[in-house]
């Protein structure tokens, strides 16, 4: 019985350490693990999106990718969403309720998607509610995280974020393969109908939430919210009026507002080089494993690099390999015996793999920045800007397949769009000074609620990593 003991002692502290990389599984981190994991499977509905808004709304790419712009805005008002949980608790609670709530408006815009929508104005409005589902859960579970990530030895930094996102990614990977064999066999309707079932999830694991009332009673919740409301106003001050906050967040503003091509491309695969939604369902499978390795790579190896270091050699090599692009709109992949699918395979995972390492650092400093008790505020607050940013990117490369005349035919300058896109990403580089110099990434200090101006604090951005990938650069769809 001893040795038995002693046996299934080791085994938990086993799957404590190689699947939750050292964090206790709690029923409570178990549900944070769902949210995050229903977020991936919601990609299920990305193909089916961008095939609905193609095939029967009829849009043109410089259309869609306007439309994508404008339902990236619930991730621009994120802040506003933060600031609501943290200083107006519903029935004394700041988390559990608006997580319901996130839930319900999910389901609503997907069975919105599957029945009365019919017109493109519908089509942004609808989707634009399920972007809002998925803002409003990512502020709350993002604010749960950096609650607890606080309170991580230093051998354990970025272990939580590097657990919930490789929690999302094997949703998206379970669900990739299937986006696209779905839509072989259903309507995109039909998979709207599946889709609206997942963010119910949401819903029901917010009850494991482990919180305590904010408020003792009724009678002092008006003072409470009011100087919780107060304090939180004075903490935001205290950090965005940092230069060393808002200057390297400028930095990313500058590098995620570049135009990009993404809309055009889809258009291009799927007219011109007839790639059909089970092939583009491998694309997505390949991308969600090479996640995973991205993830893998940054905990394994790069946890201690400079934070400057993996961001620069990231964007010079993302952008060298994202011209292998023109062999393949220009079908000279061809002339070189490769394969079309193959090509696109390929491609999408190496540059899948550096988008997410690039992407790990930024959550890493991102906890270890917001001061208590304004979690999600600060957080969404400063990655709005890039979210802001990414709706620029869209409309900019919605501006320029207009002026190059890039239809749902026409192709012949999608060449010239591909070049302005990957060289413009290099733009922000000679001002990567702006961004935080600490020797290593463990050794980033921690914002405290009392620091002032003068103190070098670093930054709390937050860039896409679907810039570097071939995937939107906000979360519309997802």
């Amino acid at each position: 019985m001893l040795v038995s003991s002693s046996g299934l002692s080791k085994v938990k502290d086993s799957v404590k350490e190689k699947i939750f990389f050292g964090n206790e599984p709690t029923s409570e981190l178990l549900a944070i693990l769902t949210v995050y994991f229903v977020q991936g499977i919601l990609g299920l509905a990305r193909l089916a999106v961008s095939f609905f808004l193609k095939d029967e709304l009829l849009l043109t790419p410089a259309q869609v990718s306007a439309l994508f712009g404008i339902v990236a805005l619930p991730w621009i008002i994120k802040p506003l969403f933060g600031f609501i949980s943290d200083g107006l608790p519903i029935f004394g609670y700041r988390r559990r309720p608006y997580l319901v709530l996130s839930g319900i408006l999910g389901a609503i815009s997907w069975v919105s998607l599957a029945t009365i929508v019919h017109t493109p104005i519908a089509a942004t409005l609808a989707i634009a509610l399920g972007s809002l589902s998925v803002a409003v859960s990512d502020v709350i579970v993002d604010s749960l995280v950096v609650e607890r990530a606080r309170a991580e030895s230093q051998a354990q930094a970025g272990s939580l974020q590097s657990l919930s996102w490789s929690t999302s990614a094997l949703g998206g990977l379970i669900t990739a393969y299937f986006s696209g064999m779905l839509l072989e066999h259903f309507t995109t309707r039909t998979v709207f109908w599946i889709t609206a079932s997942f963010p119910l999830i949401v819903s029901a694991v917010a009850w494991f939430i482990a919180e305590s009332p904010v408020n003792k009673n009724a009678s002092e919740g008006d003072d409470s919210n009011f100087q919780s409301i107060t304090h939180q106003l004075q903490q935001l001050r205290k950090a965005i009026t940092q230069k060393a906050i808002w200057l390297p967040t400028a930095f990313l503003f500058l590098w995620q507002a570049t135009p990009t091509a993404e809309s055009a491309f889809f258009f291009f695969t799927t007219n011109e080089l007839h790639f059909e939604p089970e092939f583009l369902g491998r694309v997505r499978l390949v991308t969600s494993i090479a996640s995973l390795v991205g993830i893998w790579i940054f905990q394994r190896f790069l946890k201690t690099v400079p934070f400057r270091v993996i961001f620069a050699w990231s964007t010079v090599l993302s952008t060298v390999l994202g011209m292998t692009m023109l062999l393949l709109v220009t079908h000279a992949n061809r002339s070189l015996g490769i394969d079309d699918r193959w090509f696109s395979l390929g491609d999408s995972l190496i540059l899948t793999v550096m988008g997410q390492i690039a992407y790990m650092p930024v959550l890493v400093l991102a906890a270890r920045l917001c001061p208590p008790g304004v979690e999600a505020t600060l957080f969404a607050l400063l990655m709005s800007v890039t979210n802001l940013a990414g709706l620029v990117s869209y409309e900019l490369g919605a501006g320029l397949m207009h002026w190059l005349g890039i239809t749902e035919t026409n192709f012949n300058a999608l060449w010239v769009l591909v070049i302005i896109t990957n060289l413009s990403t290099l733009l922000p580089l000679p001002f990567i000074n702006w961004l935080p110099a600490a020797d290593s990434q463990n050794e980033t200090p921690t914002l405290s609620p009392t620091s002032t101006n003068s103190g070098e604090q670093p930054f709390l951005p937050e860039f896409i990593s679907k810039l570097i990938v071939r995937e939107p650069k906000s979360e519309p769809v997802d």
